[in-house]
């Protein structure tokens, strides 16, 4: 047990080291600002914001505004960086429009939605623990920090790269990611709203193509993203690449569709209509053409 405990000390510097890495390879040709990479200075804003969130949300032994604070974090984060930069090409704006736009969308739709259950499942056991809490601040400082490398070497860069068939291919992507997901959770939402539908699962809408949806949306909008970003990269700017590919990984493998699919199981499992129904229907990417 004392072993245990003590590699929960090493998250932390584990995170910071490889937060800090990838910005420091990203952010070669970044601006300076007293000296230092734009976005260096950007990943450090992140994490003092997860920091200082965690204070009273530990004091006050709450979760509610975890989720609120990280959409919030992307939002500052990427301003910070705009006005700093002066970088304002048309790349640029789109991105941040974008990322406005998902942020202010997810985080008070996620923010409602603890607030109307009154807790968040998954901080039943951390936020009592000093040390398990401040580490899921700290690991939702990685999450935005990666999550957001390939869109700040775009609002950092020195270099300004006119709109081309990236940006429409990109534009486009973003767009069906965004309407995937916003339509699943509102789709969702409704469904659970509904007394009739007490303790059933949702196969109706987008959730009859995919038992992920909102998942398989996130996941487009971020490569979107990136593929509006890629005329910007050269060098060691390629580690912007990490970016969809780590929420493909933190969703697939780590914290979304692995605990939903468990939990699932567990509620459901054994049922003739949900066995049918996971059989019928793929995990993440849909299946828009329905076999007889």
């Amino acid at each position: 047990m004392k072993s245990s405990n003590n590699q929960l000390y090493l998250i932390p510097p584990t995170v910071l080291l490889i937060s800090f890495s990838f910005a420091g390879l990203a952010g070669v040709e970044s601006v300076k600002i007293f000296g230092y990479p734009l976005i260096l200075v950007s990943v450090l804003t992140i994490f003092l914001i997860q920091w200082i969130a965690f204070i009273p949300a530990y004091l006050f032994q709450t979760e509610k505004t975890y989720d609120l604070v990280g959409s919030l974090t992307y939002l500052v984060t990427i301003y910070l960086a705009f006005t700093i930069s002066k970088n304002f090409d048309t790349r640029s704006i789109l991105i941040l429009s974008m990322i406005t736009i998902w942020a202010l969308r997810l985080g008070s739709f996620l923010f409602l939605r603890v607030h109307k259950t009154g807790k968040d499942g998954r901080f039943d056991e951390l936020k009592t623990s000093f040390i398990r809490f401040l580490n899921a601040w700290t690991l939702q400082g990685m999450w935005v920090t990666l999550t957001l490398l390939a869109a700040l070497i775009v609002l950092t860069s020195e270099r300004v790269v006119e709109p081309d068939l990236f940006t429409l291919a990109g534009g486009i992507l973003w767009l069906i990611g965004f309407l995937f997901e916003s339509i699943a959770d509102h789709q969702k939402s409704r469904f659970k709203s509904n007394p009739e539908n007490k303790d059933k699962f949702i196969q109706s809408g987008l959730w009859s193509l995919s038992r992920h949806p909102n998942y398989f949306g996130e996941i487009l909008l971020w490569l979107g993203i990136l593929v509006i970003a890629l005329p910007v990269f050269r060098g060691l700017q390629w580690t912007g690449l990490v970016s969809p590919v780590f929420v493909i990984f933190l969703l697939t493998k780590i914290s979304g569709i692995p605990i939903l699919e468990k939990r699932g199981n567990k509620k459901w499992g054994g049922q003739k209509d949900y066995e049918a129904y996971k059989k019928a229907t793929p995990l993440l990417f849909p299946k828009f053409i329905k076999g007889k």
